[in-house]
């Protein structure tokens, strides 16, 4: 599932099934390192439509079918991440929950 293209976006930050493991003993991602990839990847995406939408305003370019593309896309991964956060979160609450 690595380098699946979701949309445009480089969903390389989800590991393979065979890259998850228990330990980091194996040289699987830790968990904080596949969550950190993942905001960059988002990060990445946003300065990208940044940088076309400023292109555009200042008139170096004139394809705003492209510019819109690329906001969309911006916007559909933040939300995406989003989600994600409120799953870990969610997630977290309910562990905290727990009685041992």
């Amino acid at each position: 599932m690595n380098n699946v293209s979701l949309g445009g976006i480089q969903n390389s930050y989800m590991p393979d099934s065979s890259s998850i493991d228990a330990g980091s003993d194996a040289g699987g991602a830790s968990f904080g390192d596949v969550l950190k990839n993942a905001v960059n990847s988002v990060n990445q995406v946003n300065d990208n439509a940044a940088a076309q939408v400023t292109n555009l305003l200042q008139g170096g370019s004139s394809d705003v079918n492209g510019v819109m593309i690329a906001v969309e896309k911006a916007d559909v991964s933040f939300q995406l991440m989003m989600q994600v956060r409120n799953k870990i979160v969610s997630a977290y609450q309910d562990i905290e929950k727990m009685q041992f």
